[in-house]
C-alpha cells in the first residue's frame, strides 16, 4: 500500500506529532495508549508522503 500525498506541508504533519508526544505530560515512561499509537502511525505515513511530495516538487 503505497501513501498518498499530503495535502499538508510535512511541518505541519510534524507539529502533530510533536503534540501528541507532548501529551504525554513529557515524561518518556509513559506509553502511547493503543489509539494514540494508530494515530501516530498514520501521522508518520502521511509525514513521510509530504516530504516525498516536497522533494518531488523541489526537484
Amino acid at each position: 500500500m503505497s501513501p498518498t500525498p499530503s495535502p499538508r506541508a510535512p511541518a505541519v504533519v510534524n507539529e502533530d506529532i510533536r503534540a501528541l508526544w507532548a501529551g504525554r505530560g513529557g515524561d518518556p515512561r509513559v506509553r502511547l495508549t493503543a489509539a494514540q499509537r494508530e494515530l501516530y502511525e498514520r501521522l508518520l505515513i502521511e509525514w513521510e508522503a509530504a516530504v516525498r511530495a516536497d522533494v518531488v516538487t523541489a526537484a
